[in-house]
């Protein structure tokens, strides 16, 4: 099994192995984030990644997330629960990333915040927060549920509200994100 779909897994409760696999096959996030990580490993074989871009295709249909293959996320990535989850294509999604339902990580198309935003390391992203815009969110960053996010915001840090207001906190993902492998 590839290292970044074992750190995958592994965020799914500790699962690991083939039989840890097998169950997390099971679970929407982890099916889908495994099919997004074989279309990218099949880049150069056509029929391979033609037939998991269709499996990626069902389940995105199936469960509500459309996360195109030419996003660019870190290891041990996490979809929580199923629901809609979009996440624009040339969006930066770092190592040990949270999403929940309703999540919408895009493109602002215009204004002083046009482009696609840079994720970093141990994010996670409550129910229904937007985060959009050429902007930056540093690592440790716990992104609170029905935030809308279009400023730049600092490592260790909580931002919430709409607009978004940054609060320094040292732990802000403290028992958040779990089953971490470095």
């Amino acid at each position: 099994m590839d290292a970044i779909i074992e750190s995958d897994l592994f965020r799914y409760g500790g699962l690991s192995g083939k039989k840890g696999l097998r169950k997390g096959l099971r679970i929407p996030g982890f099916r889908y984030t495994y099919l997004i990580r074989k279309v990218q490993k099949n880049r150069n074989n056509p029929l391979r990644r033609k037939f998991y871009q269709l499996l990626k295709k069902k389940c995105e249909y199936k469960y509500g997330f459309q996360i195109p293959a030419e996003v660019e996320i870190g290891n041990g990535f996490y979809i929580g629960h199923f629901g809609t989850v979009i996440v624009s294509p040339k969006v930066k999604i770092g190592k040990n990333c949270n999403l929940s339902p309703g999540v919408t990580i895009g493109r602002a198309s215009r204004g002083w915040i046009e482009g696609y935003p840079t994720i970093g390391d141990n994010v996670w992203i409550g129910t229904n927060a937007v985060v959009i815009g050429k902007i930056s969110i540093g690592s440790n960053v716990l992104i609170a549920p029905n935030s809308t996010v279009t400023i730049d915001v600092p490592d260790n840090s909580m931002v919430r509200g709409n607009p978004a207001k940054v609060v320094s906190t040292e732990d802000a993902t403290k028992g958040h994100i779990n089953f971490v492998l470095e």
